[in-house]
């Protein structure tokens, strides 16, 4: 008895220090202790009796005199909620005859007013965390493709930009041999090019071009007339009765069948599923061994005749002529090396006067060039042609390889790259929503209607510095089709860390301005120990 009596012949206000602590964060609890009988507020500008904190009026300007009352209205209550996670609400709400469902323990409120659900709140909040964690975990797995996916990318660009690379610097060096070439073969004058024209060569050539043009032709002629007779011969062959003791038509299918290569009419009757594919086929094949080397069969005739046909007459003369005339070149053309530039087309074309005047006594002969003029500009129109693809196509990979571990682009790990292109669709009920990730946002009408552009991919989170997790959580798709009396249709769409690719919901926040939430793997980071266990939770 007597180790208790002190303690009810205390003052009252010892009794009430017990509670000082009320409402106060664990961060600040050192600080809520008597210098002897007063106390200093958190701030530093006041100093006031201990007995005056927690006492439901406010002494301090900052209000940290009372963190267990609503005296002071900048003031904040920490609710402790044993058994879940701490929070603080307004000291506003503290003792306001309602039960805020931040403070499960009731703490707010005077004893018995709340119960303390911190229990069953806590268990629920722990089935939740670790279901996301579960999740937040198998997300990271798929992000982690997802990298591996960027850095093969970044392999396969590298090889593809050294190709390109070489396959640019080759096609230059035949551009610029092809540009030589058609601009001598326009300083060859008419008369030259109708002089070898005329050589028993080049008339051959011509003679030899028009036979296969006429062989063509006539081949083309045979290949519809057999065309024709074999769907004759095979409407026979399928419809005629094998019961009908017509000699004539008995021979004439047998004669087909063995010329096409196909089986019998009457045992694929019997098994329709065997023998006229590999019969056709060895057919073929036979064919082929019969032929001699060298001896074009039919497909190399339908693929590399037209080419044949194709070629400048002119220009193949001009070369043989080269190929002739290739040792010993004339000193005349020699000294064009060693010609200023400035005097250069002069000399060349007292040069072609002399050679021609030459060639006329039979003295030497006519300009050698590389092909005619109409020929060569075509070729290096082509040329010119295939190098700018080429270099459009190199560009092209670099600014991909550029992209992979952009912040800006597909992120530092490249963890979106996999995503470039994927398309994602949400159907509520009128319309089905449509987004390519980093292309083109689309609404769909599923009733019938014209497809409408919701605007085209612009940017992420401008709001965020690029790099950080929170950047890649929006992207924008701007500049869509205009609105009848309104803007341009855009996107806003926020996404999440989930286990697949998918658009959850659509919203119009404002007058065709959309807002639609989604989830992918690539903002699932692996888990950490915090998001195992819960940092505050008590």
């Amino acid at each position: 008895m007597v180790a208790w009596l002190p303690l009810l012949l205390a003052p009252l206000p010892v009794l009430g220090a017990l509670d000082k602590t009320h409402g106060v964060r664990p961060d600040l609890l050192a600080r809520y202790a008597p210098q002897g009988s007063t106390w200093k507020c958190l701030d530093g500008s006041k100093e006031i009796a201990w007995s005056a904190v927690n006492d439901d009026y406010c002494d301090c300007p900052d209000g940290s005199d009372e963190p267990g009352t609503s005296a002071c209205p900048n003031s904040s209550f920490y609710c402790r909620n044993a058994g879940h996670i701490g929070s603080s609400i307004l000291s506003s709400r503290v003792n306001d005859g309602l039960c805020e469902p931040e403070c499960c323990d009731g703490s707010d409120e005077k004893p018995g007013v709340c119960p303390n659900v911190c229990d069953e709140v806590g268990k629920e909040y722990r089935k939740k965390r670790d279901a996301e964690r579960k999740m937040q975990k198998t997300g990271s797995k798929i992000r982690s493709t997802y990298i591996a996916y960027a850095h093969k990318e970044k392999t396969r660009l590298e090889g593809l930009i050294a190709e390109l690379e070489k396959e640019v610097a080759t096609r230059e060096a035949e551009v610029a041999r092809l540009r030589e070439i058609a601009e001598h073969a326009e300083s060859l004058s008419a008369a030259d090019i109708e002089h070898k024209q005329k050589s028993p060569l080049y008339q051959s050539l011509l003679t030899h071009h028009t036979a296969l043009k006429s062989l063509q032709r006539e081949h083309k002629k045979h290949l519809e007339r057999e065309k024709a007779l074999g769907e004759v011969l095979d409407s026979l062959r399928t419809g005629y009765n094998p019961n009908y003791q017509d000699m004539a038509v008995l021979e004439a299918v047998r004669g087909w069948e063995t010329l096409a290569g196909l089986p019998h009419i009457n045992d694929v009757r019997k098994d329709e599923s065997e023998g006229a594919g590999d019969a056709a086929a060895e057919g073929q094949v036979q064919e082929a061994e019969e032929l001699e080397e060298g001896i074009w069969d039919a497909a190399k005739i339908e693929k590399e005749l037209d080419k044949l046909l194709k070629e400048d007459h002119t220009s193949l003369l001009l070369q043989h002529d080269k190929h002739i005339d290739a040792p010993g070149p004339s000193i005349l053309f020699d000294l064009s090396s060693y010609v200023p530039d400035s005097i250069r087309p002069e000399f060349e074309a007292f040069r072609d006067i002399v050679v021609s005047w030459l060639a006329a006594f039979g003295l030497a002969k006519p300009v050698d060039v590389s092909g005619s003029a109409d020929f060569a500009r075509q070729e290096l129109s082509d040329s010119e042609h295939s190098l700018k693809l080429t270099e459009n196509e190199l560009k092209e990979a670099r600014v991909d390889f550029g992209d992979i571990f952009d912040p800006k682009g597909f992120g530092p790990e490249g963890e979106w790259k996999k995503l470039d292109g994927l398309c994602l669709s949400k159907d509520t009920g009128d319309y089905t929503y449509e987004i390519c990730l980093f292309d083109e946002a689309k609404q769909k009408p599923n009733k019938g209607g014209s497809n409408f552009s919701l605007g085209k991919f612009t940017s992420w989170d401008t709001q965020q510095e690029p790099g950080t997790p929170a950047y890649y959580h929006k992207q924008r798709y701007t500049l869509g089709a205009k609105c009848w009396n309104g803007p341009q249709r855009s996107v806003e769409l926020v996404l999440e860390c989930g286990i697949e690719n998918a658009l959850l919901s659509v919203a119009e926040l404002e007058k065709c301005e959309y807002q639609i939430t989604g989830t992918t793997p690539a903002l699932c980071t692996p888990p950490t120990d915090d998001d195992a266990t819960g940092k505050d939770e008590l």
